[in-house]
């Protein structure tokens, strides 16, 4: 079935693609018949694929789609690789939909779920985020998010149970927030959360992977959550500083002690090596605290630099 699309439709659904050539036929197997039958019930939709520079043939796909679905596609294609993140923000600037739902291409979250989260909407939430149930990932990845989503918890004051869930929806109003922002590193759903009057939570199913591989190492996990931690967050450097102070307490305590202990019993050279212990664990906290420091002048250093966060290649449409 072939939605006639308005100059403004109701939904706008967010993909960004990158090197996922084998997965994209799957996907638009499934996400286009859910979405024309989400439109015949009378909800106008598009669809906005971005292409992260992809070095497969994931690009020639999504134009040949466009092709045949040009009256509710739309590509942007970048000229590099600039990040997940990056890809949804230009999507955010380019849709047109009153409600935006962010979507992985790997379908892992069903896009038959997309009509949960229009719903929720529905009843006047201007945010809408997800919780994978029976989550389909190594027990190592389960666990290594819920130890990451509890830290960042106690670090800062977003309320997320399942962070790395990406199929979320957004107002309106609330993508017009997030394109005002002009961060040159953030996490979307963090951001939306915090401009968000009156956000929820849903369960959602989650599916093994369709084809391919996952794109975030462990790294890539580790990095992703201690940017968003000193993105939105004063804590880790609080807490050095903190940290500090009761260390150097704690050594003028010693000092103090060995040098009683020097006038009561005598030089103990039995000791060198605890000093020598105490001396390079003091290292390593100074160490950690210049590389935290660093980190948050380096995104001031990225901030103020005001180059491009992206560059976009070409922009698929139809044109009205």
């Amino acid at each position: 079935m072939t939605q006639a699309m308005a100059t403004r439709p109701q939904v706008s659904v967010v993909i960004p693609v990158f090197n996922e050539e084998a997965g994209l036929a799957p996907l638009f197997a499934r996400l286009y018949p859910a979405l024309d039958a989400i439109a015949a019930k009378g909800r106008s939709y598009e669809i906005v694929f971005v292409n992260d520079g992809s070095r497969d043939r994931s690009a020639a796909l999504l134009r040949e789609q466009f092709q045949k679905r040009p009256d509710v596609t739309r590509v942007i294609l970048f000229n590099g690789n600039y990040g997940q993140h990056m890809a949804i923000m230009a999507a955010f600037e380019q849709c047109r939909g009153d409600m935006i739902v962010t979507l992985d291409a790997d379908l892992q979250n069903p896009p038959e779920e997309i009509g949960k989260l229009l719903a929720k909407m529905d009843e006047g939430f201007d945010c809408v985020g997800t919780i994978r149930v029976q989550r389909q990932d190594s027990a190592f990845r389960r666990y290594a998010s819920r130890l990451m989503n509890a830290t960042r918890e106690r670090i800062t004051r977003i309320r997320m149970t399942d962070q790395g869930c990406m199929l979320r929806a957004y107002s309106r109003d609330i993508v017009a927030a997030i394109n005002a922002c002009r961060e040159v590193n953030t996490f979307i759903p963090a951001l939306a959360y915090t401009f968000a009057r009156n956000p929820v939570e849903i369960e959602v199913a989650h599916e093994e992977r369709a084809a391919g591989e996952s794109k975030y190492s462990l790294y890539s996990l580790i990095r992703l959550n201690f940017d968003l931690v000193t993105a939105f967050s004063l804590v880790p450097l609080q807490a050095f500083s903190f940290a500090g102070i009761l260390i150097s307490l704690l050594s003028f305590v010693f000092v103090v002690l060995l040098a009683v202990r020097r006038l009561v019993v005598g030089p103990e050279a039995e000791g060198l090596f605890t000093l020598f212990g105490i001396a390079f664990f003091l290292i390593g906290i100074t160490l950690f605290g210049i590389g935290l420091l660093g980190e948050y002048v380096g995104r001031i250093y990225q901030q103020v630099r005001n180059r491009p966060r992206y560059l976009v290649e070409a922009i698929l449409e139809k044109k009205d």
